[in-house]
């Protein structure tokens, strides 16, 4: 007996093919809602449909990558499909944590990942990730990457993780909506709670949504101390029903303007500014977040060769320029940066000033896996 699938909208289906086309969900999802799967089979199994490119490596048919909401230009998928004959399922999370619980429960499938600088250790500890082998990825340069962005995938003189980006977690504000400029984390939950009352938005990733409100109480970004998280944590819950949602996706909310007022990482920043420029991006005067991105490939694995092909691939400049540009995230490649064109380099958004970025902190590897900040999340998201 075949699955009814619920008749769809013109736009809902549009929402869910631009909800595909930034990331935000898998291709496995879209056809799933759409009903658009049997076509999509039959299109995808016509022979002749790519050109299999020759490799040492038989990389067979299908691959799994874990990676964030808005995060990749699915033509980069397309064109490594196309190249390698091998299908890319995107699964996309909100959190780091949310990463760390799925690899140590085992079986992800998993064969590679984005992990944040301040993960990798973890996982190297745990022996979650391999120690790369840097000669199946003859694209990475070492020597052309900024050593600021991409030392934390090195481990006791061995490279676990190689850098995909970086960026920031700013404050995206509607202009049109919001009145009050805000340039603190301070200003952003005092509007949470009145001119953007039930229009404002958080991360679902206690990293991100502790650490902007210990910022906002002036305290450090990664503070782990019980007094100063208890201090967040009152902040949080007085906040909670004011806010529209708690969630790492929020583009959607705020493109329809359900959501007006949102926490926002630099990629997300620059694509709805872009698309909508009245959503300004600022970055915390008092503090906040600066972080670097990599790429790891999962010990569990179960097609490391496709892995390292598409890392390969994804490392290759030209190819990452695409993705740069299409996502708008900072790069750590200097041969990437020679390539992107003077609007992209030029965006403040994207390439803020060194006075910007002087307040803001690298996440600590204690905050993944701290006690007190888990249950101070748990406690937030269910009150």
């Amino acid at each position: 007996m075949s699955k009814f699938i619920k008749p769809i909208t013109a736009a809902e289906l549009t929402a869910e093919f631009m909800r595909l086309k930034r990331g935000s969900v898998t291709r496995r999802h879209f056809l799933g809602v759409t009903g658009l799967g049997m076509a999509a089979a039959v299109v995808g199994g016509r022979a002749g449909s790519f050109v299999r490119e020759a490799h040492a490596e038989d990389l067979g048919t299908q691959m799994s990558f874990a990676t964030w909401p808005n995060y990749h230009d699915p033509a980069s998928f397309e064109a490594f499909t196309a190249k390698t004959g091998v299908a890319v399922e995107v699964n996309v999370f909100g959190s780091n944590e949310e990463m760390l619980a799925k690899l140590q429960a085992g079986g992800t499938g998993w064969d590679l990942f984005v992990p944040t600088n301040y993960t990798i250790s973890t996982y190297a500890k745990l022996d979650l990730i391999d120690q790369l082998d840097l000669a199946r990825l003859p694209n990475y340069d070492p020597t052309t990457e900024t050593a600021r962005f991409t030392n934390e995938g090195i481990i006791d003189g061995n490279t676990y993780a190689v850098p995909k980006n970086w960026g920031t977690t700013g404050i995206a504000s509607n202009t049109s909506k919001m009145k009050t400029p805000v340039t603190t984390w301070k200003e952003f939950f005092e509007l949470a709670q009145t001119e953007g009352t039930g229009r404002t938005m958080v991360h679902d990733y206690q990293l991100t949504t502790i650490g902007n409100a210990l910022v906002a109480l002036g305290h450090s970004f990664n503070s782990v101390d019980a007094a100063e998280l208890a201090k967040a944590e009152e902040l949080l819950i007085k906040v909670k029903p004011h806010l529209f949602a708690i969630n790492s996706d929020y583009q959607p909310g705020m493109r329809a303007t359900d959501a007006w007022l949102t926490m926002c990482w630099t990629n997300d920043g620059a694509q709805l500014n872009r698309d909508m420029p009245e959503i300004a991006f600022t970055l915390g005067k008092d503090g906040g977040e600066i972080w670097s991105d990599f790429y790891a490939i999962p010990k569990s694995g179960a097609n490391k060769a496709a892995g390292y092909a598409l890392l390969d691939f994804l490392m290759t400049p030209d190819n990452a320029v695409k993705e740069h540009i299409a996502n708008g995230t900072p790069t750590t490649d200097s041969r990437v940066l020679a390539l992107l064109p003077q609007e992209v380099t030029s965006n403040k958004i994207v390439y803020p000033d060194e006075a910007s970025l002087s307040p803001l902190e690298f996440g600590a590897a204690v905050t993944l896996t701290d006690p007190g900040r888990a249950e101070v999340m748990a406690r937030f998201k269910s009150a």
